[in-house]
């Protein structure tokens, strides 16, 4: 359809997801109330800025089940975080929810270069996790063949692609590599296999880990984008014609950038955090979700009615504030990935030195590289993070192997300090 077109169903949509909120849902009842703001008062898209934001914290407040819009009856998918960090966020499906969203997983999916009839890999967790199923439904929705492995037995894994030669795989880049690394020790070579393309979201990455991926497997590596809370994988989607940043399905969700410091909405092409609004879903209606994930709105190209947003490569509670600068790992994984003899293998350790916080980057030497080699290596890597990020940090290069591999999403950052 036409930019027109588009703006024009993405109103009426935004329209009932606003009368659905309110009517169904005491919280958002109460928030809009507070706010003076009422679902009449959208006239025109740029009006969604007047509604409140939706946070992380307000979902855990109604656990387990105050945020859905429908009779439990009416539920037939329930999907939760890992809740690491305190109460689950939970998240439920109507049967039209799960349709639409296999719907819009098998559009991503094409997108990145699957087709019907492909055999694809899925390495997503199943489970709770959104994720595996997320995957699996939009696999079989394209007409391809899903191959539902899950995380883990890495080994497996391997013998499983050189048997059933999937065309696809669909993963976290981080187990990507693990998996590398198990093709490479048991001698076999990752550019070899069948897959040509791998699909890899749930976690921040950069071009410094697509360009490892293809040259070490000689598939195409792109990008998908999702979240429970909106819906899951499918809310956008890198095309494999130009991968340049995940096109947003802004049928089914209306993308905002905002301020993170005071939520105020920032003009396409501006730095800040990730809001969605949905616009079709009936269990869990998501408004101003505030992400955490910071990026900025772009106009399409390989899909030109839809934006893009570009890459994601941090999170504003993934920062890290060391001695009043910030930090992000996408910004550590960069220059380990571009400094010879050092392997994509890092972890960041976070202590207390007196009264102030240091920062440690154990990362893994190559197979190949020389004790000069390493001893160098670590040298160019404290340069590099001083002249780019400015700060000062330690590093310590470790023997291959050494450090704990991802089967799921990765955790970067150990934070060891004082409280």
């Amino acid at each position: 359809m036409s930019t027109d077109q588009l703006r024009a169903l993405q109103l009426e949509r935004l329209q009932w997801t606003l009368r659905h909120a309110y009517e169904n849902v005491p919280h958002y009842r109460t928030a809009f109330d507070e706010a003076g703001v009422h679902p009449d008062d959208c006239r025109a898209l740029s009006d969604l800025a007047k509604f409140p934001t939706t946070s992380k914290a307000d979902l855990r407040e109604n656990y387990p089940f105050g945020m859905f819009a429908v009779p439990q009856a009416e539920v037939r998918r329930i999907h939760a975080s890992s809740g690491t960090t305190g109460k689950p966020t939970v998240v439920g499906y109507t049967a039209r929810d799960v349709d639409t969203w296999a719907g819009l997983v098998a559009r991503s999916i094409r997108a990145a270069g699957g087709r019907p009839g492909h055999r694809i890999h899925n390495a997503y967790g199943y489970g709770l996790f959104t994720g595996g199923l997320g995957a699996h439904y939009g696999i079989e929705k394209l007409g391809a063949t899903a191959i539902p492995v899950s995380g883990g037995m890495t080994p497996r894994q391997v013998q499983l692609i050189q048997d059933f030669r999937p065309d696809v795989i669909m993963l976290t880049p981080s187990y990507m590599l693990t998996l590398l690394g198990e093709f490479e020790r048991q001698g076999v070579d990752p550019r070899a296999t069948s897959l040509q393309v791998g699909i890899f979201g749930a976690e921040p990455w950069t071009e410094q880990m697509r360009s490892e991926i293809e040259e070490r497997t000689a598939m195409h590596a792109v990008d998908i984008y999702g979240l429970s809370e909106v819906m899951g994988p499918g809310v956008a989607q890198e095309c494999v014609e130009t991968k340049d940043g995940l096109h947003v399905w802004e049928d089914h969700f209306l993308p905002e950038v905002i301020d993170p410091l005071d939520g105020t909405a920032l003009a396409d092409g501006e730095e800040g955090e990730l809001a969605f609004t949905s616009l079709t879903k009936q269990a869990l209606p998501i408004i101003r979700y505030r992400t955490r994930d910071l990026t900025r709105l772009l106009p399409g190209t390989a899909r030109p009615a839809m934006r893009r947003m570009q890459k994601i490569t941090g999170r504003s509670d993934d920062m890290i504030i060391l001695r009043g600068v910030n930090l992000f790992p996408t910004q550590i994984e960069e220059i380990v990935l571009r400094t010879a003899g050092l392997a994509p293998h890092f972890q960041m350790v976070l202590t207390t030195e007196g009264r102030m916080d240091a920062l440690a980057v154990r990362v893994e030497a190559r197979p190949d590289t020389t004790p000069q080699r390493r001893a160098a290596a670590a040298a160019e890597l404290v340069s590099a993070v001083k002249d780019t990020v400015g700060v000062s940090v330690a590093c310590e290069v470790v023997d291959p192997d050494t450090l704990e591999r991802s089967v799921g999403k990765l955790q970067r950052l150990r934070d060891l300090r004082a409280r």
